[in-house]
């Protein structure tokens, strides 16, 4: 039944981005009136995500950003459906990869790396970053690290068009294992980390200040770099246009050992925290990142022998 159910779904999303993208954004602006204005899908979160992120900006600005984000939220969903069928010198069209030369130069010298970025701009798009590797295209291996979705169909859905431009996705509880298959083939390799999610209280190592809040971060994708001795590049990610976006890799260490720890972590989230503070509108701010309280951590948990556990 679910293979049945997955090839209705698969079709029809399929066949819909056969569409061109005039017709795509067409039905983005239809569709940002029925989930902005109808809908109203997670208004409260996003209101609030975004006026005690800017505490400075009045409510005109606020509502200026929130539409806009409603607005690049829909486009999000109608590229990434197009990434089922949009050829490679088409979709390379839409997106520029910068800084990859270097990643390249790093992997001249045998060094893996690793890419952290947030959820800012279309992430989806970077399945195709070894298409931006001139030498290595073919070689090394480029893929996301995801958390498979509650829903059977959608995960394989979603697997099927993350992995169409020569992308490898693995489960984060799988890639310490896949990670050192690759270096035990002698495999060069390229791995995204996407790191601002809100991690569970068991899983808090590390508060940090970020868009006026005090935030729980994930640092485990630190662990796995620091282990690896990956070479480590932030994503700045910015749209130039709609459907147009730049991907630029800006090293933060070839020496992940050699910083202090958790500093990988915070050069992170000031970076991104920049990236957001040129244009909000193209953060996730559906998420409700902030529903976890150092107060209920510190009343709650308590730390021992290094893991978080309950008081």
């Amino acid at each position: 039944m679910n293979n049945i159910l997955y090839n209705i779904v698969y079709s029809i999303f399929y066949l819909f981005s056969l569409l061109p993208y005039r017709a795509l954004y067409a039905f983005s602006d239809f569709m940002y009136i029925i989930v902005y204005y109808v809908v109203r899908y997670r208004r409260k979160i996003v209101r609030r995500n975004i006026t005690t992120s800017f505490k400075e900006k009045t409510l005109d600005e606020v509502i200026e950003i929130e539409k806009g984000f409603y607005h690049w939220f829909c486009d999000y969903f109608v590229e990434t459906i197009k990434l089922l069928s949009v050829s490679e010198n088409e979709l390379l069209k839409h997106l520029e990869l910068v800084g990859l030369d270097e990643v390249e130069e790093c992997f001249d010298e045998g060094q893996t790396c690793a890419g952290i970025l947030g959820h800012y701009c279309n992430w989806e798009l970077l399945s195709a970053s070894a298409l931006g590797l001139k030498r290595y295209g073919d070689d090394a291996i480029c893929g996301l690290i995801y958390h498979p979705m509650h829903s059977a169909i959608f995960d394989r859905l979603f697997l099927k068009l993350r992995q169409n431009f020569k992308g490898v996705c693995v489960p984060k509880s799988d890639v310490p294992r896949y990670l050192l298959k690759y270096k035990g083939q002698g495999r060069m390799t390229l791995f995204g980390y996407i790191a601002d999610q809100a991690p569970k209280y068991t899983n808090i190592h590390l508060w940090l200040d970020f868009l006026s809040h005090d935030t729980p971060v994930f640092t485990g994708g630190e662990r796995i770099m620091r282990k690896m001795n990956n070479a480590v590049f932030y994503i700045d990610m910015q749209r130039k246009e709609r459907g147009k976006y730049v991907y630029t890799y800006r090293l933060i260490t070839k020496e992940p050992n050699k910083l202090p720890e958790f500093e990988i972590t915070k050069r992170f989230f000031s970076l991104l925290e920049e990236s957001i503070k040129k244009d909000p509108r193209f953060y996730f701010w559906t998420h409700d990142r902030w529903k976890r309280t150092r107060e209920e951590f510190n009343r709650e948990y308590k730390v021992e022998n290094g893991r978080v556990v309950k008081r």
